[in-house]
């Protein structure tokens, strides 16, 4: 019984943080909430991964994972892009502008429904998962407070905002295969493209820091259309 409730207790753990994070975004806390989803995909990564070491995976499993990614990776990413709007709007005025953020909720919201209904998702992802764009919406703050006023400027702006709002909400449900993380063995053979996105995502991130969460996820869709070109040539 414990072994069979040991994966949703880690996607309650990744609830939780969602919970905590909407709670301190809205109090303008967004390094502390980025960090949160940072917190929530190690949980997240878990809860699957654990699910299917141990056989205990289950309907109630994949629709509370599902619940819990929408308040960390759908509503959470919607609100702090909402209060980065919110900076960047000069006067109260225009504070209908903000708004669009929550785009990003909606179109996260039928990304994970087509997921938990999609057969083809078994063994990759078509459209951007949920994950994937709370970590890039998450990283915004992050190269805000860490970097030059170049990167500032370039973040905190009305329109450069809204574009992305709308970009990455095509993006959740776009019809594109990408690749999935998901090991069912661990050797090279069958597993290339995604030994080579883990490998440059480390050195990204270690070269880039914050600013390789964008470049990330431009490699990630470059390299999963790559990897369909190559499958349609066998």
């Amino acid at each position: 019984m414990i072994r069979r409730n040991i994966p949703n207790a880690l996607t309650c753990g990744n609830l939780l943080c969602g919970c905590i994070g909407v709670v301190e975004a809205f109090h303008n806390n967004l390094i502390l909430s980025c960090l949160l989803i940072g917190v929530a995909l190690i949980f997240d990564f878990l809860d699957g991964f654990i699910a299917r070491l141990l056989k205990v995976t289950s309907p109630i499993g994949r629709d509370l994972d599902s619940l819990a990614d929408m308040v960390t990776f759908g509503l959470l990413p919607a609100i702090i892009l909402y209060q980065l709007l919110m900076q960047s709007i000069p006067d109260l005025l225009g504070i209908w502008k903000a708004y669009p953020a929550f785009i990003i909720a909606i179109f996260s919201a039928i990304r994970l429904a087509k997921f938990n209904n999609d057969p083809r998702q078994s063994d990759s992802f078509i459209g951007v998962p949920t994950p994937a764009n709370a970590m890039l919406i998450a990283s915004l703050p992050l190269i805000v407070h860490t970097e030059s006023a170049f990167w500032k400027d370039i973040i905190i702006n009305t329109n450069n905002l809204l574009i992305l709002s709308a970009v990455m909400s095509y993006a959740l449900v776009m019809e594109l295969p990408l690749i999935a993380l998901k090991f069912k063995q661990f050797g090279w053979k069958g597993n290339e493209s995604r030994f080579i996105l883990i490998g440059i995502t480390v050195l990204l991130l270690v070269t880039l820091k914050f600013l390789a969460v964008p470049a990330i996820l431009i490699v990630y869709v470059l390299l999963s259309i790559a990897d369909n070109l190559r499958k349609k040539q066998i």
